[in-house]
């Protein structure tokens, strides 16, 4: 079975779960909403990472096909299907992944301080993404909201996607691998300590999975009450 094929199938039973977890569960316009600005969101926090370092001298990406919008071609479904699906059915929650952007660090023209940039550039899209939402949720859609009192549609819209991609610069900033805020504590990490630095990075990203589990069952769950304030604040910031 060829590589394509079996990405194929992956795909095929993500879907099948998400569609497994909808029909078991009284979904809400709120939750579809979120859970489709998550996706497109972390598939262009992905790219942006290959297309960073393609200016920088790795092509790597690109010649993988990675440096394009199609989502088939970025789609983790675990990440970006299953645990995004999770998050949005239990509550205010903005957590997934695509598959990882291939970058080889080694190929650009200044590895050491370049690769910190690559590494930043999905949360720096996330910022922006942030940005342009929450102003256009302020410009277009606050006024209609502060004097009916309720969300239409295309405020909500706005509203989740400036929400979500604040949650996920909040999130993939946070200094621990494989996220990519830990660049920022490698690069000040003295050489003598790499070797238990090394030791234990691996056992980083089963602990963020076993928090996402937790959080679906627990009610709430420790990423949902963190963005549950994270909500009220950016909600105050958008003056809601």
């Amino acid at each position: 079975m060829d590589q394509r094929t079996k990405n194929t199938l992956w795909i095929a039973a993500g879907v099948v779960f998400v569609v497994a977890l909808i029909v078991h569960h009284n979904i809400t316009t709120q939750e579809i909403i979120i859970f489709c600005v998550v996706v497109p969101s972390i598939i262009l926090h992905e790219v942006s990472h290959g297309y960073v370092a393609n200016l920088f001298g790795d092509d790597t990406a690109k010649r993988a096909g990675r440096l394009t919008l199609n989502p088939v071609a970025h789609v983790d479904p675990v990440g970006t299907l299953i645990v995004p699906a999770l998050m949005a059915l239990s509550g205010i929650g903005v957590f997934g992944w695509a598959k990882p952007v291939p970058v080889n660090v080694g190929r650009l023209h200044s590895p050491r301080n370049q690769g910190v940039l690559v590494s930043l550039a999905g949360p720096v899209v996330n910022a922006l993404l942030a940005a342009i939402f929450g102003i256009a949720f302020v410009h277009f859609a606050r006024p209609s909201v502060l004097s009916s009192g309720a969300f239409s549609t295309g405020a909500q819209v706005l509203f989740y996607a400036s929400l979500v991609n604040v949650g996920l610069f909040v999130f993939n900033m946070i200094p621990v691998p494989p996220l990519d805020g830990s660049v920022l504590f490698e690069r000040l990490l003295p050489a003598r300590w790499w070797p238990t630095y090394l030791k234990y990075r691996q056992y980083t990203m089963p602990i963020l999975l076993a928090l996402v589990v937790l959080n679906f069952w627990l009610h709430p769950g420790p990423i949902t009450w963190l963005f549950q304030r994270l909500y009220s604040w950016w909600a105050g910031v958008l003056g809601v």
